[in-house]
């Protein structure tokens, strides 16, 4: 989704926002929101809902202070009226919504940042975006290493194995510079792993290579500490070639933010997100559209 796609996606739910008159109360119904969040089918936006109400609940919030079950009169193409059932959602509880989605559907991760900032700027949102792929690439490079290590570990690979197959990774991908080298160059204590501090690029990087090793371990169901190793240094070769190509040096790009302090600092954010979010007015149960 291109920066053009996200200024539209950004006017069409600064267009669908209702306010409540006389009161600083803004919200959204929800079937307004299927089809910009992706959604096709009303059977599956109302899944994401229900887990949504679950997760407000959980945090302590009460849900009909951001959920509302209302029914809406909305005209056939006959001409004739008939009833469906809709929600009106405060902001936290479209971000809540936003968060229970599949993130890895554009417009998901664009309400994500879009309804979890107070003042929705566009710059401001699309900073968050950056900050949320990130995250979400960490993540995906944590669950992928945690499958190499079960992969290798079946086929005779112990601990101190691993850590020799991953940092051989890294040298491969880095230039012939080691995890501890890199570390170093980035100021990172030995404790901590080097994947917290790495650009998203990066990350992705190293995410892409251990997945294709632990595809080609299973495939060609590699055994030992040798064959193993190389394997992973022959896809963070292949990676970082294709980064070359495209003048990208990974050991040259500067390192980010401690990611433990950025996810404490959003936690932090998204609880204020509840406590500063308006709550819906009193309950009425019929909106006529």
């Amino acid at each position: 989704m291109d920066n053009q796609a996200l200024t539209q996606l950004q006017q069409r739910l600064d267009a669908l926002v209702q306010r409540v008159p006389d009161e600083n109360i803004e919200f959204w119904f929800a079937r307004d929101l299927l089809e910009p969040l992706g959604y096709a089918r009303w059977e599956n936006f109302l899944t994401a809902i229900q887990r949504a109400m679950t997760s407000c609940e959980a945090t302590g919030q009460d849900v009909p202070d951001h959920f509302r079950g209302v029914t809406k009169m909305v005209t056939l193409g006959s001409g004739a009226k008939r009833e469906i059932d809709d929600f009106m959602l405060t902001r936290y509880a479209c971000y809540l919504i936003a968060q229970n989605g599949d993130p890895r559907k554009q417009p998901i991760a664009f309400a994500q940042s879009y309804f979890a900032l107070q003042t929705r700027k566009q710059e401001l949102v699309e900073d968050r975006m950056r900050l949320q792929a990130r995250f979400e690439a960490r993540d995906r490079l944590r669950e992928s290493e945690k499958e190499l290590s079960q992969n290798i570990y079946e086929r005779g690979v112990d601990d101190e194995g691993f850590a020799r197959i991953r940092s051989r990774g890294d040298a491969a991908l880095f230039g012939g510079k080691s995890t501890q080298a890199m570390k170093d160059r980035y100021g990172i204590v030995k404790s901590r792993p080097l994947a917290d501090f790495l650009p998203t690029l990066t990350i992705a990087a190293k995410n892409l290579a251990t997945e294709m090793t632990n595809h080609n371990v299973q495939q060609a169901d590699l055994q030992g500490e040798t064959a193993i190793t190389k394997e992973h240094v022959q896809n963070n070769q292949s990676v970082r070639g294709m980064l070359d190509q495209r003048g990208i040096k990974p050991e040259e790009l500067p390192a980010e933010e401690d990611i433990r302090k950025l996810e404490r600092r959003v936690k932090t954010e998204e609880k204020k997100i509840a406590k500063q979010a308006p709550k819906l007015p009193a309950d009425d149960a019929s909106t006529d559209v």
